[in-house]
């Protein structure tokens, strides 16, 4: 039987933790916690200063000087390189800019672009939604017959047949935290000649990502995630380097150009992944996400998926001792090793839950038709908040503070 886990335990985890040190990097309000970290990451406390340096001394005073002398247009290279510290990739392959469904986009279309004789696009069933809708958009451009496919999880791998050009996979599911076994399926992936894109969005920041351990061919992320750059921040791509030379963007905006300010009417892609680039670089928005991707290096993405890994123990083990009454279904792998960094449950008054706790002061999301997801950045979410967060579900549950009529309206996001 599993020893009692109490609240004394918790607060000697946080003390013996050597990441608590960032909680103070961060601007959280006072007694709120905030377990959604996975979809917008908290602000760190350098960031405000950061943007109003580039917007009042960058931007004000050097004005269009900048792009040289503040380093404006080597920014989406300098900070890819960072995050490719992060994921396991070299410092010439990854590229801060646009959205991540602009860079699924830019990929899909090269992928398929470079294996003209095969016609699928492969993904997995219950996706995120834009993967999905971006290999659908991919397609009809292409065109000559290529078409999505996709199936269950389980059945991946024997789906990957030779007319598969490129399978597109989520490493760390957005619903349940399954983690797929990169490097194998990677290797199956080419195994069977295809190319293969992983969207890290709920990786990234949190666990531990080994991109060209696995041979992996290409990569998107977000950034306003774990990486904490903020609402919208930019997105960035990977392109192994073997490939370097051989993809080409469908998108061939100027700054993809080998020499944008010769100002010539042909197109001629830049070498290396700054062809992938597209429009002007969102200046403010990369400053804002430098911020975060250094405070991420600096811990040390060891440390962090280490941490990582006994949060969302602690949570699935604590909801099990205290609300083991309250119908919530585990849906996230027990094994450390098999899942990302969030924990999810069912229920089917999902929504209402956590319309309840955030009125109690505890910030998760939902996610239909019936999850409850708490994401834990390592950054700034102690073993102490754990406790708490659970207790406040706890009474929420046993009193049915859930279970009113205002709970259950559907606001724009969920």
């Amino acid at each position: 039987m599993m020893t009692k886990i109490t609240f004394d335990h918790c607060l000697e985890l946080d003390a013996a933790d050597p990441l608590a040190e960032y909680r103070s990097a961060f601007l959280l309000p006072e007694g709120l916690i905030y377990l959604d970290g996975n979809s917008l990451g908290a602000l760190p406390a350098a960031t405000p200063g950061v943007v109003a340096d580039v917007v009042q001394r960058q931007w004000g005073a050097d004005l269009i000087r900048s792009w040289t002398s503040n380093d404006w247009i080597n920014a989406p290279l300098r900070v890819g390189a960072k995050i490719a510290g992060l994921i396991g990739a070299g410092p010439d392959e990854v590229i801060v800019g646009d959205s991540t469904s602009a860079n699924l986009y830019k990929l899909i279309v090269a992928a398929l672009e470079a294996r003209p004789d095969r016609t699928i696009v492969l993904s997995e069933e219950g996706n995120f939604p834009t993967d999905l809708y971006m290999i659908h958009g991919a397609i009809a451009t292409v065109g000559r017959g290529c078409r999505l496919e996709t199936r269950p999880r389980e059945t991946l791998a024997d789906a990957i047949t030779q007319e598969v050009a490129l399978v597109l996979l989520t490493q760390t599911h957005y619903k349940t935290a399954d983690k797929l076994d990169m490097a194998a399926m990677t290797a199956r992936a080419h195994e069977a000649g295809a190319l293969i894109l992983w969207d890290l969005s709920h990786s990234a920041g949190a666990v531990e990502v080994d991109l060209n351990g696995a041979g992996a061919d290409l990569a998107v992320g977000c950034g306003y995630k774990y990486l904490n750059g903020g609402p919208g921040a930019p997105a960035f791509l990977f392109v192994a380097k073997r490939h370097h030379g051989r993809l080409r963007s469908p998108l061939s905006g100027w700054m993809g150009h080998s020499s944008p300010f010769d100002f010539v009417d042909d197109y001629r892609p830049a070498e290396g992944i700054r062809r992938f680039l597209c429009g002007t670089p969102p200046i403010l928005g990369i400053a804002a996400l430098e911020v975060g991707v250094d405070l991420i290096a600096r811990a040390g993405m060891a440390r962090l998926a280490e941490k990582s890994r006994h949060l969302c123990s602690l949570m699935i083990d604590l909801v099990e001792q205290e609300c083991d009454f309250a119908g919530l279904q585990l849906v996230t792998p027990r094994e450390a090793s098999r899942r990302g960094s969030h924990v999810s449950f069912r229920h089917p008054e999902g929504y209402a839950i956590v319309q309840a706790l955030i009125e109690e002061g505890v910030i998760g999301d939902f996610r239909a038709p019936d999850i409850l997801r708490f994401g834990f950045t390592p950054l700034y979410v102690g073993f102490a908040d754990v406790w708490e967060a659970v207790q406040r579900l706890k009474t929420i549950m046993a009193d049915r503070r859930w279970d009113r009529d205002d709970y259950r309206v559907r606001a724009a996001v969920t």
